[in-house]
């Protein structure tokens, strides 16, 4: 994996931990960001940088929010993620193992093999 995909992969993560957080608190703080995926407040200072420069996220100074774009990526990222998992575990892999795979493989999956999951489904 490069070091670009090794990137796009932690941001990605990055703006899907924000958003799921987001659908379940009035507001997001970097110290619920790293708990939730279990790295260090340096590291999510570090991301959040990187995705407040690409204009994923914006801050308030405490708070978190995903811009108009970051909501839509995040989106397109965890729309994958479900219908990888989903599709994993209706062809007999173990919610646990299908939920760990698509943590990895939604951010490698083709277009073409992704829709090809999605309409299995």
């Amino acid at each position: 994996m490069t070091t670009q995909n090794k990137f796009n992969q932690s941001g990605e993560d990055y703006l899907e931990s924000i958003l799921r957080l987001g659908e379940t608190q009035s507001v997001v703080h970097r110290i619920d960001v790293a708990k939730r995926m279990g790295v260090s407040q340096a590291a999510v200072n570090k991301a959040v940088k990187i995705l407040v420069e690409k204009q994923y996220v914006y801050e308030d100074g405490k708070h978190l929010y995903l811009t108009e774009q970051g909501k839509n990526y995040a989106e397109e990222i965890y729309e994958k993620h479900c219908i990888i998992r989903d599709y994993l575990m209706k062809n007999g892999v173990s919610a646990a193992v299908a939920e760990e795979d698509a943590c990895k493989l939604e951010h490698l999956v083709s277009d073409e093999t992704f829709q090809m999951m999605k309409n299995a489904l």
